[in-house]
């Protein structure tokens, strides 16, 4: 059997793997685009804080409906702009820093939704809320990431411009247009909101940000144009998801992990290989035979 066969045989026997597919790659379409903006915007703790604070709101849906997919979404979707909308008040209005009352906000977030879960229900049903199952996305599942992915492409297609200045030059921005500004940053706080409410039911609460900040992450090491970074990201995102779902259905080991380990293999490779890495542009090789030098001094 060649590595390709291997590679496609899992997606062409069973049904579970294809929607597997199918759901990681329309979070890498919508949510990697998003990772890349907040890296840009030095925004990427944000997004891991905001990944923990849609747990009570999922953990609220799922106290009063069970499982149910509508209701965890919404609840997820609700405690995350809460807590966004909280967060900037606070440091609008007080001396603490946006990052400190967002850090305090989610660790409480966190807690509340493992005390929910917990105590509602058991040590599976929290794996699955934090840890995700994309083995098991059903039809609605399915349906539900496909919209969010269609309407943060929507969104971000139409704040693209403005999102790009505001992201790489606020200060020009806001002296053409302070409104234009405001919008795209009170747009985009939605949209890093929506895709992790989405990502969780794939990956889980925990992982679900691995999918927007690694394959993200990996791509500012091979180029400096900003159109090439998201292609890039979004290739990288697509590649993590399809090898770490084969490598999870031949080694018998949890799917969102594998995809979340796998991109990060990636990263790893794209800090020591790409284009603006660490041998690539000297630093490395000079810093080394700086110590060398130093070492060998009488």
């Amino acid at each position: 059997m060649t590595i390709v066969d291997m590679a496609t045989q899992p997606f062409l026997e069973f049904s579970f793997m294809r929607r597997a597919l199918v759901g990681c790659l329309a979070l890498s379409v919508s949510a990697t685009p998003i990772g890349v903006f907040m890296i840009l915007r030095r925004m990427s703790l944000f997004g891991e804080a905001m990944s923990h604070a849609i747990l009570p709101g999922a953990a609220i849906g799922y106290l009063i409906s069970g499982l149910s997919l509508v209701a965890m979404t919404l609840g997820g979707l609700c405690a995350g702009l809460i807590v966004v909308v909280l967060s900037g008040f606070i440091s609008r209005n007080t001396h603490v820093k946006n990052d400190a009352s967002l850090a305090a906000f989610y660790l409480m977030s966190l807690a509340l939704g493992v005390l929910i879960i917990s105590k509602r229900g058991g040590s599976i049903d929290l794996l699955h809320v934090l840890f995700g199952s994309v083995l098991a996305l059903n039809n609605d599942a399915l349906v539900l990431i496909l919209s969010i992915a269609t309407l943060s492409l929507l969104i971000l297609s139409i704040i693209y411009r403005v999102l790009v200045l505001e992201s790489i030059d606020p200060i020009f921005l806001q002296s053409v247009s302070k409104k234009s500004g405001a919008f795209a940053h009170y747009l985009f706080m939605p949209l890093v909101v929506l895709n992790l409410v989405g990502g969780f039911q794939a990956l889980g609460t925990l992982m679900v940000v691995g999918i927007m900040i690694l394959p993200s992450a990996s791509a500012f090491f091979w180029s400096k144009n900003l159109s090439t970074i998201i292609t890039c990201a979004v290739l990288f995102s697509i590649s993590s998801s399809v090898v770490g779902l084969v490598i999870s259905f031949y080694i018998d080991v949890s799917s969102g992990p594998a995809i979340i380990l796998t991109a990060g293999s990636l990263y790893m490779v794209s800090l020591v290989l790409g284009k603006n890495g660490l041998l690539r542009n000297g630093k490395f090789r000079y810093r080394h035979a700086h110590l060398y030098k130093t070492s060998n001094q009488p």
